[in-house]
C-alpha cells in the first residue's frame, strides 16, 4: 500500500494576518488656513500696487487702507486709520507674532500685515508700492510700536 503524504502550509501562515485590525492607518489631516494666513495671502496678491493717499482699493492703497481692504475681503470691518486700528482686536507681543497680525510703527502712524520670519507686507508711502519689508531694516526695527490680532 502506498501512502501519499501531502504537505500543507501551517494554519497560521494560511490565515490572513489580523494582528493590526482595529488600528487605523494615519490619515493626513488637512489644516485649513487661519484668518491671518488668508489675510497674508490676499495682501501678497497686491504686491506692486501703488501707494495712494487715502486709497483703499486695488487701484491704490495707503497703509491703513491696505489693512482695511485685506481684512474687508475676509468679512472683517476695520477702520481706515492706523490710530483707530490700534483699538481693534487684542495686543500681541512681538515674540508671539503670527501671520496676519497687524504691526504698527512710528507712533502708530504706519501699519502693515505680518507675514512671518520678521517680515510684513504694507503700503509704505507716496512714490512707493505695496511691498514686503523686514524688522531688520533700521527704520522699522527702531520704530516698532506693537501689534494687534483681529479675526
Amino acid at each position: 500500500m502506498l501512502v501519499l503524504l501531502l504537505a500543507f502550509p501551517a494554519a497560521a501562515a494560511a490565515a490572513p494576518d489580523r494582528s493590526d485590525e482595529g488600528i487605523k492607518a494615519a490619515t493626513p489631516v488637512e489644516m485649513l488656513p487661519t484668518t491671518g494666513e488668508k489675510a497674508v495671502d490676499i495682501g501678497l496678491r497686491h504686491l506692486g500696487t501703488p501707494y495712494s493717499w487715502a486709497g483703499s482699493s486695488p487701484a491704490g492703497f495707503d497703509c491703513s487702507g491696505f489693512v482695511m481692504y485685506v481684512y474687508g475681503r475676509l468679512g472683517i470691518a476695520l477702520p481706515h486709520s492706523s490710530w483707530m486700528l490700534w483699538g481693534e482686536g487684542r495686543p500681541v507681543a512681538r515674540k508671539h507674532l503670527q501671520a496676519g497680525d497687524i504691526v504698527f510703527f512710528n507712533g502708530r502712524s504706519h501699519v502693515g500685515i505680518y507675514i512671518g520670519n520678521g517680515t510684513f507686507v504694507h503700503s509704505p508711502h507716496s512714490g512707493d508700492v505695496v511691498k514686503i519689508s523686514s524688522f531688520s531694516e533700521d527704520w522699522y526695527g527702531s520704530t516698532f510700536d506693537g501689534a494687534r490680532r483681529v479675526g
